[in-house]
This record gives structure tokens, C-alpha cells and sequence, in this order.
């Protein structure tokens, strides 16, 4: 950073052990002395726009969010009025990015913390950039309160006492439009790989999709599935149910809760613990009691499917090497015939397009959404040759392997841009580097 960016001419000892050094000329200042903790409430809920906090996006109206988070409460008057420039907090998550300056007038959950920067001292933009600086925030997560860091509450009584380094207002106002013009520049960059990423794992799907309906090679002859969301399949191929591919029926896991974190006993799978690439998290182990367990053990290449929730359809194929394995209620084991189908294969039909349309199908709209054991067993496959089939585990385990380098190599470019953004952000509030002479750019 110091490399592109002159420093002042000359610092000084902060006195603050996150701080470090300041520039010579800079106040230092507790929080509570740049801005107030408004604590407006809404009486007689006269004012109905419901605003919330989505992380490292900020202050959105309610009904713009879609179905995300927490649910609008019925009642409104016991929520806190917030004013157009204000800075609101998610005292439960600020340490992930929940926060923002608002652009409306509205309310918000009396969790939040509302903060009004005080104007003859500070500019807004300058604020709002100081509580995004992550080693501040990493400072005020020390005192709060949670068994998880990034979700441990901060209060008013936290931040007010935080001392904040301060350059003039002319300053402030500088650095404000340098981190808003920089900041913009790395987010498009950041959008771009992140568009690229999508549409990765678009292509990806398009290639499995095409390789377990209609095989490899392009000039089979092609037949009618009978089925709408297969479509055409080759001719030799067999349209069976997945019922008929299993060694014993489908079984819904074990309902009980998952305290337990015992290592000696087997590990309860939840689809909470499978990430986006089908594997399971370390952080998120839980354990179930032997007795309890024997009823719903996994075996090498036994597939869980998701039946009800936001990520019904979602599925995962066990394998051995995670050793002593069950799985939880809201889970169905498919057990395979592996003299049928290779378990493998029907897995990469459930990261196909045509399954997802299928689930979106088969959905029952209750109180959430479900597909029962009953949809599963229905669901059409297409079948081909023990033979045919692993060449087409071979073909996609030959395209899954360039198509996560290339995911890799994208999703690396994005860390590297968050790292810059968040190191930017740093060195301009606390003056590690000096933009004070920095002009933007002009157009044409």
C-alpha cells in the first residue's frame, strides 16, 4: 500500500494499541464525541417502513429483500426510528458487514444501534468508512458478548468509548471521495469474477446436465422419454424410477437434536453441514449416541437428499473416509443397487438442471416447502449401461477438475480484491497513507 500511496510527513504515538501511529495534525477522539446514539422509538407504530440490515450490502427497505432473514414483527411500536444519514448497526453482526448508512426514513429492530454523525465535527462518508475499517472492528468485537466471535453484541456502551483517529473536515471529506471513487473500481472488478463464477457453475451444470440425459455421444439415436423434464434420451437408454435403483427403501432420518460433540460416537449429518461442494464442514460436527445412531448409519455411496426447506433437493453422497457417519430428519438416504447404477451417477443427476426443475415441480406449498419420500421414489432417471456409465463419470470427472481450477482461479482474484478493498480502507481512515492531494479523475 505504501508502495502507491505517499505517507505523511510525520506521525505520532496514538496511545491506542489497535491504532498505532497517527499523522501529526490528527485528533483523537472517542466515538461518543463525533456521533450520538439516537434511541428514537416509534410510538403508536406511526411510521410503518420497515428498514433492515443485510451484510456488505447496508440499510435496504424490508420489501425489497425478498424471503431473507428475520421476518418483519407485527408490531412496530416498540422499534426505533431511523433519518436519512444515519448510521445503523446490527449489534448481533457488525463484525460480518451488517451495517450501513441510510438513505430512508423508516424504523428498525430495536437490536440495531442508530448513530448520528455529529456535523460540525465529521463528514458522514468519513464515518461510515471509520466502521468499516476491520481492524476497528475487530477491536470492538473483543467486548462483546456471544459464544460465536462474529456474532458476539456490541452495545452504544462498547463504541462510545472507542477512540477514533480524525483528520480536519476538508481531510475527511478528501479521503471520503478517494475510498468511495477506489472502492468503486475494485467492486466492479470484484462483480466481473464473481459474474464470471456464475456463470462457471452455469456451464458446468449445462455439461452434466447434457452428459446423464443424453450421453456422449452426439450421433445415438434418440427417443421419446415420456417424461417432460427428461425430454429426448438415447435410444438405448432405460427410463426407470428411482425406486427401482435402490437396495432398500428410502428412510427418513433420525429427529433429535444435535448437542453432542463427542468424537468416539458416530457424526450426525445435517444439511447445514454439507458446503457448496458437496463436503462436509469440520466446524459444524455434531454426534449422535451409538443406540441412537445404529438405525441410520451411511454406507459408502448412500446419497442424502434435502426434503423440505429453503435448500430442499440439495443432495450429498457419503462416502467411507469420513468415517462412522447417520444423518438427521430432514434428510432421506437413498441406499443403491450397485449392480443397477453407480451411486456416483445418480448424484451428478442431482446437481443436473433438469433435477432442480423437477424439484421446483414436485414442491408441496405447505407451511415450508417439501419433497416426501414418496416424490423421491417417482423421480424418472435415465439409465444407461453399467459400461456407458462410467465413461461418463470419467468424461465429467475430467471437465469437474478444469471447471474448479478455473472457479478457483476466480474465486482467489475476489479474496486478493476484498484484501485490497479492506487494506485501502484501513490506511486511508487512520493515515497510513496521504491522499489529502488526490483529484478525481476528470471524464473525457
Amino acid at each position: 500500500m505504501a508502495g502507491r500511496y505517499k505517507a505523511y510527513p510525520a506521525y505520532k504515538d496514538s496511545g491506542v494499541e489497535w491504532l498505532g501511529e497517527i499523522p501529526e495534525g490528527w485528533q483523537l477522539l472517542p466515538c461518543r464525541s463525533i456521533v450520538n446514539n439516537i434511541v428514537e422509538k416509534n410510538d403508536n407504530a406511526k411510521d410503518q417502513n420497515y428498514l433492515s440490515l443485510m451484510a456488505n450490502i447496508g440499510v435496504i427497505r424490508y420489501e425489497d429483500k425478498g424471503d431473507v432473514g428475520n421476518k418483519k414483527p407485527d408490531d412496530l411500536s416498540k422499534c426505533k426510528i431511523v433519518r436519512k444519514g444515519n448510521l445503523v448497526i446490527n449489534s448481533m453482526n457488525y463484525a460480518i458487514g451488517s451495517y450501513g448508512m441510510s438513505e430512508y426514513d423508516g424504523v428498525c429492530s430495536p437490536v440495531y444501534i442508530v448513530l448520528e454523525p455529529i456535523l460540525s465535527l465529521v463528514e458522514r462518508r468519513f464515518v461510515l468508512r471509520v466502521f468499516e475499517n476491520k481492524p476497528f472492528q475487530k477491536y470492538l468485537s473483543i467486548f462483546g458478548n456471544g459464544i460465536l466471535e462474529h456474532r458476539s453484541a456490541i452495545g452504544w456502551d462498547n463504541i462510545k468509548g472507542a477512540y477514533i483517529p480524525l483528520p480536519s473536515k476538508e481531510a475527511q471529506q478528501t479521503i471520503a471521495q478517494f475510498l468511495d471513487y477506489e472502492t468503486a473500481k475494485i467492486n466492479a472488478l470484484i462483480a466481473k469474477q464473481e459474474q464470471l463464477i456464475e456463470l462457471l457453475k452455469e456451464k458446468r451444470q449445462a455439461v452434466i446436465s447434457h452428459a446423464v440425459t443424453k450421453g456422449l455421444n452426439p450421433d445415438a439415436p434418440m427417443k421419446d422419454s415420456g417424461v417432460e423434464w427428461l425430454g429426448q434420451v438415447p435410444e438405448h437408454w432405460k427410463v426407470v424410477r428411482l425406486k427401482h435403483l435402490l437396495r432398500e427403501p428410502l428412510l427418513y432420518g433420525a429427529n433429535e437434536s444435535a448437542e453432542s460433540q463427542n468424537l468416539e460416537h458416530p457424526r450426525f449429518i445435517r444439511i447445514t453441514d454439507i458446503d457448496s461442494n458437496g463436503l462436509l464442514r469440520d466446524e459444524t460436527f455434531r454426534s449422535l449416541d451409538p443406540e441412537i445412531a445404529k438405525g441410520y448409519m451411511l454406507s459408502d455411496g448412500d446419497v442424502l437428499l434435502a426434503r423440505s426447506g429453503a435448500t430442499v433437493g440439495k443432495s450429498f453422497i457419503y462416502r467411507g473416509i469420513w468415517g462412522d457417519c447417520c444423518f438427521a430428519g430432514y434428510l432421506i438416504r437413498a441406499s443403491f443397487d450397485h449392480k443397477i447404477i453407480e451411486p456416483e451417477f445418480f448424484y451428478l443427476i442431482t446437481q443436473s438442471k433438469f433435477y432442480h426443475e423437477w424439484i421446483n415441480s414436485s414442491l408441496i406449498q405447505a407451511t415450508i416447502q417439501n419433497v416426501s419420500a414418496e416424490k423421491y421414489n417417482n423421480l424418472h432417471i435415465a439409465l444407461p449401461s453399467s459400461k456407458e456409465i462410467n465413461k461418463i463419470l470419467l468424461f465429467l470427472k475430467i471437465k469437474d477438475k478444469q471447471f474448479i481450477e478455473l472457479v478457483n482461479k476466480a474465486t482467489m482474484a475476489v479474496n486478493l480484491l476484498q484484501e485490497r478493498k479492506t487494506a485501502l480502507i484501513s490506511a486511508a481512515v487512520t493515515g497510513k497513507i496521504d491522499v489529502r492531494d488526490w483529484q478525481p479523475p476528470s471524464v473525457g
